[in-house]
C-alpha cells in the first residue's frame, strides 16, 4: 500500500509551499454557512437512519448536490450518493467522504432535535441515534460542496463527493457482517470514472478540544476483526463433573490464555494490539454441565504481519486448550476493516494547509486510535488523509463528556466551519500543488 501511494504522489510534481488563491473566499463562505450547517446537522440528527437504510438522508444530499449543478449518482453501495464536480481547468481528481448512518442507540437528554426514531435491530426494539457524529460529517460535506461548486470555474481538477452509507457495518440475522459501506462502494467502482488520485475525510471527536484538528501519520486507527469461538464438551450432571467435559471451564481457560497474546506474543514496542472477549453464552441450569459454550469478541491490530500473528495465536491457544481439556474448539475470525493508514508523504504535504486554516497551535498529532474506520478501504486503493475535529463543549473536561456510541453523546456545534474550511482548502491546495512548477 505504501509503495503504491508513494508512486501516485510522485506522479505529480508538488510545490511544498503552494497555497491556493481561493483560500480567503473559502474562509469567508464557510463562516457564512455556519448556521446552515448546524441546521442541516440538527435535521439529520432528529431523523437518523441505520446502515443501508439512509433513504431520507441520501435524498436530501442528492437534491442539494443537484441544486448546485453537480453531477449526481445515487444508490451507489445500496444508498450511497456520489457527486462529481468538474472544475474549469484540468487537474487531479480529489475525493472527499462523509458517512451517513446512525446507530441502534436510544438517545437520552432533552435536545429540541432529539431523535425519536424507533426500529427493530437484531431482534430487539431500539431507538436510532446519531451517536457517532455522522450527521455532522454529512452537513459539513454538503457545505464544502456548496463552496467548491461556487468556485467551479477556478478549480484545477475534479472533486468527487462521496456520501457513504453503513460505516458502522451491516449484519445479517446471524450477526455476521455482510459487504457494505466503503468496501462495497469501492467494489462498485466509486474510485473510478474518473479515477481518484487522493481522498480526504474527517471524523468529529466529542472528547477533543473544540475546533482543534488532530491527526497521525501512518497507522491511525486499528484494523478490526470479529472473534467467534465455539467450544464443544460433553454434557453431564453438575454433581458428577468427571462424567462429562466442561465447556465452561475450557472457555474460562481460553479467555485467560488469550490474554497472553498481547502480553507475550506481540511486540508492543512497535504497535499495540487488543484481544477482547465481549460475551460468553453457555448453560441453562445451575446443576447441569452444558454440552457447549460460545464466545464472541473483537480483535484490534495495527499492522499486516501483526494481524496474521494475532489471528494464528488465537487459533492455536483456543484449539490446544480445548484439546487438553478433552473438548474441541471451532475458531472463526471474521475479517473486518483494515488499518486506517494516513499516507505519510501526503500528510507532510498537506499539513501546512490544515495549519493555515486553523493555526499551528490548533493542529496536533495524537496517538493511534484503537477504534476502526472503513475509510481504510479507500486508503487501500489511493493515498488518503483522515483526521479528527474536536467538538467537546468548552466548559467540559475530556472525562466529563459522553463517549461515542453512547445514549448521552453530544457535540458542540460551534466550530463545524473549521471542518468545512479544512476539507475545502485541502482540495484547492492539493490541486494547486499538482500544477507544473512555474519557471522563475
Amino acid at each position: 500500500m505504501k509503495k503504491l501511494a508513494l508512486g501516485l504522489l510522485l506522479a505529480a510534481p508538488f510545490l511544498a509551499d503552494a497555497q491556493s488563491s481561493l483560500k480567503p473566499a473559502i474562509a469567508q463562505k464557510a463562516d457564512a454557512l455556519k448556521d446552515k450547517v448546524i441546521a442541516w446537522r440538527r435535521d439529520f440528527h432528529e431523523h437518523p437512519e441505520l446502515g443501508n437504510q439512509e433513504v431520507r438522508t441520501a435524498g436530501i444530499v442528492a437534491a442539494h448536490l443537484r441544486s448546485l449543478g453537480i453531477e449526481v449518482q445515487e444508490k451507489v453501495g445500496i444508498t450511497g450518493v456520489v457527486g462529481i464536480l468538474k472544475g474549469g481547468k484540468p487537474g487531479p481528481v480529489v475525493a472527499l467522504r462523509a458517512d451517513m448512518d446512525g446507530l441502534p442507540v436510544t438517545e437520552r437528554g432533552d435536545l429540541p432535535f432529539k431523535s425519536k426514531v424507533v426500529t427493530e435491530f437484531n431482534g430487539q426494539k431500539t431507538g436510532v441515534m446519531h451517536a457517532c457524529g455522522h450527521d455532522s460529517h454529512v452537513a459539513i460535506l454538503m457545505a464544502v460542496a456548496e463552496i467548491l461548486a461556487s468556485e467551479k470555474a477556478n478549480l484545477a481538477g475534479t472533486v468527487k463527493f462521496i456520501f457513504q452509507p453503513a460505516e458502522e457495518g451491516v449484519y445479517n440475522d446471524k450477526g455476521e457482517t455482510i459487504l457494505a459501506g466503503a468496501e462495497l462502494m469501492v467494489k462498485e467502482g466509486v474510485l473510478e470514472n474518473p479515477k481518484v488520485d487522493v481522498i480526504f475525510g474527517l471524523h468529529i471527536a466529542s472528547g477533543s478540544d473544540n475546533g482543534v484538528i488532530e491527526y497521525k501519520p501512518g497507522a491511525t486507527m486499528a484494523a478490526v476483526d470479529q472473534l467467534d469461538i465455539k467450544v464443544k464438551g460433553k454434557q453431564a450432571h453438575g454433581a458428577s463433573p468427571w462424567t462429562g467435559v466442561d465447556p465452561i471451564v475450557i472457555s474460562s481457560q481460553i479467555v485467560m490464555g488469550l490474554q497472553t497474546i498481547v502480553s507475550r506474543s506481540v511486540n508492543i514496542t512497535e504497535d499495540p494490539a487488543i484481544v477482547t472477549v465481549g460475551a460468553i453464552h453457555s448453560g441453562i441450569r445451575q446443576n447441569i454441565i452444558p454440552e457447549s459454550s460460545h464466545m464472541i469478541g473483537t480483535i484490534r491490530t495495527f499492522g499486516v504481519e501483526q494481524r496474521k500473528l494475532v489471528h494464528q495465536r488465537i487459533k492455536d491457544i483456543a484449539t490446544n486448550i480445548a484439546e487438553s481439556g478433552g473438548g474441541k474448539a471451532d475458531v472463526n475470525i471474521g475479517t473486518g476493516y483494515p488499518v486506517t493508514y494516513n499516507n505519510p508523504e501526503l500528510v507532510e504535504k498537506m499539513l501546512p494547509t490544515l495549519q493555515g486554516v486553523n493555526g499551528k497551535d490548533r493542529v496536533r498529532t495524537v496517538p493511534a486510535h484503537t477504534g476502526a474506520e472503513d475509510f481504510s478501504f479507500f486508503q487501500q486503493k489511493v493515498p488518503g488523509f483522515f483526521f479528527f475535529l474536536g467538538a467537546r463543549p468548552d466548559n467540559k473536561k475530556a472525562d466529563e463528556v459522553a463517549g461515542h456510541h453512547t445514549p448521552d453523546f453530544h457535540l458542540d456545534e460551534g466550530h463545524f466551519q473549521v471542518g468545512v474550511k479544512a476539507l475545502s482548502s485541502l482540495v484547492v491546495d492539493y490541486m494547486d500543488m499538482a500544477l507544473p512548477k512555474k519557471k522563475k
